[in-house]
């Protein structure tokens, strides 16, 4: 669940562009998108695992392990530096903790409720949001009407086929997804490397902890559910995160949050295969809807930017007009 949105391109991948990193040769050219993909697997098959380990947690008690044990290992790995931040920079690790903390229990709950693939198909329509308001094109209004028709083909005209309130859930992690963008940014210009979202973690593992407790008791120290629950961590927090930082060294910004726009339909293909969760042609074609929606308008924000960049390049010659 971690998509960067054209508008917030991570700094990595702005240096990569400007050094030539982001063209590598044509063998390995299959490279970052490979890990791009291996990423949305990864989050995708843990979010099926942790549907399976709710039976024995609870969704709660699950979102409290995954963060946890991600945190653990995140900590662990940057050992970043407490001293020397502004009362600001300390703000934003506490909100974007906050955000992420909330983005995963909101999520968590839909899952127990709804579908997989459902369930990320709705909450991709933040990110849809942000970058359909960022962008302010009218082109913009084709790709929210798409994204309305999957959602209303996807609700059966009325959220009939589906849970209300697992739907509900589902919108309200898509927009804590998008918080989730804009703080990561802010997070990630304030501090270095992988810092901020080590310690932003750590926030959102303190406030779930009591949660996951109060609903699950002492069923989170047995050393199965603890087990699967640090499957849970690596696959949908460490892994994925780390997948990432990899491609959008080498990746275009823009070709990746493209590439991610496909989430939804890996989410449903790890319901089906692991959670015998199949989808009628209507509900397949909802998602396709959602899913051209959100390339769609990333594409148009990666147009807009262009633009921008060569009427920049024109003025600064003094050929333009």
């Amino acid at each position: 669940m971690t998509t960067p949105d054209t508008a917030t391109t991570p700094q990595s991948a702005t240096t990569a562009a400007a050094t030539g990193q982001g063209r590598p040769g044509r063998l390995g050219s299959l490279g970052p998108v490979g890990l791009v993909f291996a990423g949305g697997i990864s989050v995708q098959f843990g979010g099926a695992l942790a549907v399976m380990l709710m039976p024995r947690a609870g969704a709660l008690g699950v979102v409290a392990l995954r963060l946890l044990v991600a945190a653990a290992v995140l900590l662990l790995v940057c050992r970043p530096r407490l001293r020397g931040h502004s009362r600001t920079d300390w703000g934003t690790v506490v909100v974007f903790g906050v955000t992420m903390a909330a983005m995963n229990g909101l999520f968590y709950q839909a899952v127990a409720r709804i579908p997989l693939g459902p369930a990320v198909t709705l909450e991709v329509l933040g990110p849809l949001a942000l970058s359909v308001l960022a962008s302010r094109r009218a082109i913009n209004v084709v790709w929210a009407a798409l994204a309305l028709a999957g959602v209303f083909l996807l609700g059966g005209g009325g959220f009939s086929g589906l849970d209300p309130i697992g739907a509900a859930f589902a919108l309200g992690a898509g927009a804590m997804w998008a918080a989730y963008i804009i703080f990561s940014a802010r997070t990630g210009r304030r501090f270095p490397q992988a810092d901020g979202l080590a310690m932003a973690m750590a926030v959102g593992a303190v406030l779930f902890l009591p949660l996951g407790i109060a609903e699950s008791g002492t069923k989170l120290l047995d050393p199965v559910t603890l087990g699967l629950g640090a499957a849970v961590a690596l696959l949908s927090s460490v892994l994925p995160y780390t997948l990432e930082l990899l491609a959008l060294r080498r990746l275009p910004a823009s070709t990746f949050a493209i590439l991610m726009s496909l989430e939804p339909a890996i989410a449903a293909t790890a319901g089906f295969l692991l959670l015998d969760q199949t989808l009628t042609t209507t509900e397949a074609a909802a998602i396709a809807l959602v899913i051209a929606a959100s390339m769609g308008a990333v594409r148009t924000q990666v147009g807009r930017g262009r633009s921008r960049r060569k009427t920049a390049a024109l003025e600064g010659t003094g050929l333009e007009g």
